[in-house]
C-alpha cells in the first residue's frame, strides 16, 4: 500500500531526534537497576558499616572512660616512687641507701650521644618519628599476635612505657592499652622528645633495686652515666626489657646475648659503626664491687632519719641527704673502738660503749652508738641518759666562776653533810684546804658538793640549760656530783661552750637535703651562735680543765702536740664511766657501761673511756695542724704552803664578814 510503512500504526513510528539526549533515565545502581535484592543488600552492608563504625567509636570512648588525668611534669618525676634515702658524706661519697636505689638525675645535654642511642635502639627505634604511639608497630604487633595465637609483641614505645609504669595499672587489657596510647600521645604534645627520653632514663627500672640510669651506672660500673662506654651503655640498655632475668650481677651471659642485638640495631640506625660495635661487644666489662660499709653507720643514719622527719613535714619519694659524718673517720673510730672494747672491755666487764665527735661549728663528724648495730639499734650516744658522775663537775665550777670565784679560791676537803647527804671522795681520803683548780684536777667530791650548795643548784641547772642540755633536772645537792642522767650528745655539746670561748654549740648531722634531680629541699642555715658564757670565764674553765689532763685524773687522754682539756667521770658503783674533752678544733666524749646498769670491774673515767677518747681524737686530728687552745697554760701552780695561807686569810675574812653581819 502506497504511503503505508512497515511500522504499522502511527503510534509505532520511531521517535524523531530533536538534538537533545533522549537516552532513558538511569535509576538505581546502574547494572544493579532492576535487581532489588542486590541493591538492598548493599545498602544494608553500608548501614551495618556505619553502625559498626559508630559502635566502634562508642566502644573506644568506653575504653577511655575513667582514664586518669595525665600528671604534671613534677608528679611524673615523683609518682610511684617508694620511699628511698641516699646518704652521702660531705665529699659526695655514698655512705648508704635505705630503700630502692634511685639514681641522681641525668641530663640529656651532658650524656654522650651513644648512651641515649643505645636505649633508643633497644626499646624504640622510631622514637623520633612517632607521636607517642607507633601506629605501624601496633599494626605489626597486632598481626603477629593474631597469627601466633598468643601475645608475642607489645609495640610499646618509650613514651608508652613511661605512661604504663608511672600512670596506669599493669593489667594487660585492651582498655588499658587504648588508654596508654591516648595518654602517650598527650604527653608528646606536652614534652619534647629529649625531655621524654630524659624522664625515661631517670625513672626506668634496671633490676637489683636500681631505678634510673644514674643508680645503675654507679652501682654496676662505679661511674657516672657521662663516663659510660658504648659497651657499658649497650649492656645497661638490655635491662629494661627483663630487669630481673638479665641482671648483670647474676646473668651476664644472657645480658651479653641481648647486648649483641642492641649493638646491631645501633649500627642499623647509623648511631655507631660496625667497627665500634665489634669493639663494644669484645670489651671486657668489669662490674664494680658494692662498697663495704661498717654497719656502725646505722646509728648515724637512724639519727639522721629522725632529723629528716622533723625537718620535712612530708617526704618526697626520693631524697639525697648530705651528712656531716666523715666516713673515713667514722670507719677508723669503729675499728679502734671494736679492738679496744674486745681487748679491755671484756676483761673489765664493760659490754657497751658510745662515742660522739663534733667540730667547732657543731657538725657531728662521727657517732658510735654501741658495739654492734646489727644486734641492737638503741643509740647510746643520743638516746641513753646515764649518770655523768664527776664529768658533770665542770658545770658546777663554771657556775662558781660566773659568780666571781677564781681558780685560786680555796675550799676545804673535809667530811661534809648536806641535808643528810654525805658525799665521799673516791680515795676515801680528805686533804684539807685546796684551790678550786686543784679540787677539779683531782676530782674531789666534797669540794664539788660544797661548791654546788654555795652557788645554788638552781643556778647550775640554769647554766646547763643555756648550754643546750635537754631534759628535766631536780635541784638536789647530789646534782653537783652528776647524779642525774644526761645523754652523751648533750654532754659533748655543753663542753663545746668552753671550747668555743662561750658560744653555744648546736650539733647537727644534716648539711643538705635534696631530691635526685638536685632540687634543694633543705640546707642548714648559717647563723651566729648565741653567746651563753663569758669568754674570759670560758678560758678560765679551759685552764682548769687542762690540768685534769696534764696532771690529774685524765692523763690517758693526752694528745701529742695538742692542748687538751676535759674531765673524767665515774658514777656510783662503777655503773658508768666517762671522758669528755676537747682541743682547739674538736670536742668529743666517750661513755662506757652496761645496758642493764650492772657494775663494771672498777672502770673509771680516767681508764678505758679516756683511752677510747684518745683513740678517737688521735684519728680525727691525724691530718690537722695543732693550734693553741685559748686559756690553756694560763694557770699558776700554787705550792701547798701558798694554798694554806690563802685558806687562812679567806677564813679570817669570812669570820670578820660574819661578825659585821651580826
Amino acid at each position: 500500500m502506497v504511503g503505508q510503512n512497515n511500522f504499522g500504526s502511527p503510534d509505532d513510528r520511531p521517535p524523531t531526534y530533536d538534538g537533545r539526549d533522549q537516552r532513558p533515565e538511569r535509576r538505581g545502581f546502574g547494572f544493579l537497576a532492576g535487581r532489588p535484592i542486590v541493591k538492598y543488600s548493599l545498602v544494608a552492608i553500608l548501614l551495618l558499616g556505619v553502625i559498626a563504625a559508630a559502635g566502634g567509636w562508642l566502644y573506644l570512648q568506653s575504653l577511655y572512660r575513667g582514664i586518669p588525668a595525665l600528671p604534671t611534669n613534677e608528679q611524673l618525676w615523683a609518682k610511684g616512687r617508694e620511699q628511698a634515702i641516699e646518704f652521702v658524706d660531705t665529699e659526695g661519697v655514698t655512705i648508704a641507701i635505705r630503700g630502692p636505689r634511685y639514681g641522681r638525675a641525668v641530663n640529656m645535654e651532658t650524656l654522650p650521644p651513644h648512651v641515649a642511642q643505645a636505649f633508643i635502639a633497644a626499646e624504640d627505634k622510631r622514637f623520633y618519628e612517632h607521636n607517642g604511639a607507633d601506629t605501624r608497630a601496633i599494626i605489626r604487633a597486632f598481626w603477629a599476635n593474631l597469627t601466633s595465637g598468643e601475645t608475642v609483641s607489645g609495640a610499646s614505645t618509650i613514651t608508652q612505657q613511661l605512661i604504663k609504669n608511672l600512670v596506669l595499672t599493669p593489667e594487660q587489657t585492651l582498655k588499658r592499652k587504648a588508654q596508654e596510647v591516648r595518654l602517650a600521645r598527650e604527653l608528646e604534645k606536652r614534652l619534647s622528645k629529649d625531655e621524654i627520653l630524659e624522664l625515661y632514663l631517670n625513672r626506668v627500672y634496671f633490676g637489683a633495686g636500681f631505678y634510673g640510669l644514674g643508680a645503675a651506672s654507679r652501682f654496676y660500673f662505679g661511674k657516672t652515666p657521662e663516663e659510660l662506654t658504648i659497651g657499658e651503655a649497650s649492656l645497661l640498655a638490655t635491662l629494661p626489657q627483663a630487669p630481673s632475668r638479665l641482671a648483670l650481677t647474676n646473668n651476664m651471659s644472657d645480658a651479653k646475648a641481648r647486648q649483641a642485638y642492641v649493638l646491631r640495631e645501633m649500627v642499623d640506625a647509623g648511631f655507631i659503626t660496625r667497627q665500634q660495635s665489634e669493639t663494644a661487644a669484645a670489651e671486657q666489662v668489669e662490674l664494680a664491687e658494692a662498697p663495704e660499709r661498717d654497719p656502725q653507720f646505722g646509728y648515724a643514719l637512724d639519727a639522721a632519719t629522725q632529723r629528716i622527719n622533723q625537718i620535712l613535714p612530708t617526704l618526697p619519694g626520693d631524697l639525697v641527704v648530705t651528712l656531716t659524718i666523715d666516713s673515713e673517720i667514722q670507719e677508723k673510730i669503729d675499728d679502734a673502738f671494736a679492738t679496744r672494747m674486745a681487748e679491755e672491755g671484756s676483761k673489765q666487764k664493760a659490754t657497751q660503749a658510745a662515742g660522739m665527735l663534733m667540730d667547732k661549728q657543731g657538725r657531728i663528724l662521727a657517732m658510735y652508738g654501741g658495739v654492734d648495730y646489727n644486734e641492737n639499734q638503741f643509740n647510746r650516744a643520743t638516746q641513753a641518759r646515764r649518770q655523768p658522775g664527776s664529768s658533770f663537775k665542770p658545770f658546777v665550777y663554771a657556775t662558781a666562776i660566773r659568780q666571781g670565784l677564781t681558780p685560786y679560791d680555796v675550799r676545804n676537803d673535809r667530811r661534809t653533810t648536806i641535808d643528810g647527804w654525805s658525799p665521799q671522795n673516791y680515795s676515801r681520803v680528805y686533804s684539807g684546804p685546796m684551790t678550786l683548780s686543784e679540787a677539779l684536777k683531782d676530782s674531789i667530791n666534797t669540794v664539788a658538793a660544797q661548791l654546788g650548795e654555795e652557788v645554788g643548784q638552781e643556778n647550775i641547772i640554769s647554766l646547763i640549760k643555756s648550754f643546750g642540755v635537754s631534759g628535766d633536772f631536780e635541784p638536789f645537792p647530789s646534782i653537783a656530783l652528776g647524779s642525774q642522767g644526761m645523754s652523751l650528745q648533750d654532754m659533748v655539746r655543753a663542753y663545746g661552750v668552753f671550747m668555743t670561748g662561750g658560744t653555744r654549740l648546736d650539733p647537727y648531722i644534716i648539711e643538705r637535703i635534696s631530691n635526685s634531680r638536685g632540687d634543694v629541699l633543705y640546707e642548714r642555715p648559717q647563723y651566729e651562735p648565741a653567746r651563753v658564757y663569758d669568754r674570759r670565764d670560758a678560758e678560765t674553765m679551759v685552764a682548769m680543765m687542762e690540768r685534769v689532763v696534764t696532771d690529774g685524773t685524765g692523763k690517758r687522754a693526752r694528745l701529742d702536740g695538742w692542748d687538751v682539756a676535759g674531765k673524767t667521770g665515774t658514777s656510783q658503783s662503777f655503773r658508768d664511766a666517762w671522758f669528755v674533752g676537747f682541743t682547739s678544733q674538736l670536742v668529743g666524749g666517750v661513755w662506757v657501761g652496761n645496758d642493764d646498769d650492772t657494775a663494771m670491774s672498777r672502770v673509771t673515767g680516767g681508764g678505758l673511756p679516756a683511752s677510747l677518747w684518745h683513740d678517737m681524737m688521735e684519728i680525727a686530728h691525724e691530718d690537722r695542724e695543732p693550734t693553741p687552745l685559748a686559756g690553756a697554760g694560763t694557770l699558776v701552780t700554787l705550792s701547798p704552803a701558798t694554798q694554806r695561807r690563802i685558806s687562812f686569810y679567806r677564813d679570817v675574812g669570812t669570820a670578820f664578814a660574819g661578825v659585821a653581819g651580826d
